[in-house]
């Protein structure tokens, strides 16, 4: 469950359009879920008749953890046609965003302008463990995400990143950045400085389908072009 925003991965560089098309449902605001080894039996073709378009995966955390239940999540949804992506759980008082952005790259979290892989998420929440910012400071929590988003647009071409209370609700990725905002509610609410809207919306931690229920801000043209890098 997410407790505050996580952040997405960005796109800010037009990429090189597919030779041919994508086909998706037609959906005004493609519904989506984001899933983790605590729902390791989905039934992706099941989802995809319930009316979900795309499918965030749980890859790794820190530098230690590799989800056992990744790769057959992610053969699943691609076997049943969802556009699918990963993201990384990240602790930041554990080793440099770096580190952490080439550990998610190794194991599940890269990108390729296919169509159908969406660009990879850096899921930052208030410690579960212990100092609410991982001790550390507002200044100090912005270099760490820079540095993570650095290192994976240096490795992919595309962007990603997270809020408010661990970075001070810094405005410095918004031109970069496409923000996936956790929010349990009717409306999205607030969005943090430096972002004109949001790109994806987890509105809920439980719905008719497996893991959290996200939308996507757009169409599924919108998210065809999102995943291509276009």
């Amino acid at each position: 469950m997410k407790l505050l925003t996580a952040l997405t991965v960005a796109l800010t560089t037009a990429l090189p359009a597919l030779a041919g098309p994508v086909f998706l449902d037609k959906r005004a605001n493609p519904l989506g879920i984001d899933v983790s080894g605590f729902q390791p039996n989905v039934d992706f073709n099941a989802v995809k008749a319930n009316g979900i378009s795309f499918v965030y995966i749980k890859a790794t955390e820190g530098t230690t953890f590799i989800s056992s239940s990744f790769s057959n999540q992610y053969i699943g949804a691609t076997n049943a046609g969802l556009i699918r992506g990963a993201y990384h759980f990240a602790h930041p008082d554990s080793s440099s965003g770096a580190t952490q952005a080439n550990f998610f790259l190794a194991h599940g979290g890269g990108w390729s302008g296919d169509g159908i892989t969406l660009p990879g998420v850096l899921d930052i929440e208030y410690n579960p463990n212990g100092a609410e910012c991982y001790g550390l400071s507002a200044s100090a929590m912005v270099s760490w995400v820079q540095d993570f988003s650095n290192t994976y647009v240096a490795n992919t071409g595309r962007f990603p990143d997270w809020w408010t209370t661990c970075t001070g609700n810094s405005g410095a990725f918004g031109t970069n950045n496409p923000l996936w905002i956790a929010h349990y509610a009717s409306t999205i609410g607030t969005i943090p400085a430096g972002f004109p809207f949001a790109t994806f919306w987890q509105y809920a931690d439980s719905g008719p389908n497996p893991g959290d229920q996200d939308l996507f801000n757009g169409d599924d043209a919108g998210l065809a072009r999102f995943a291509r890098g276009g």
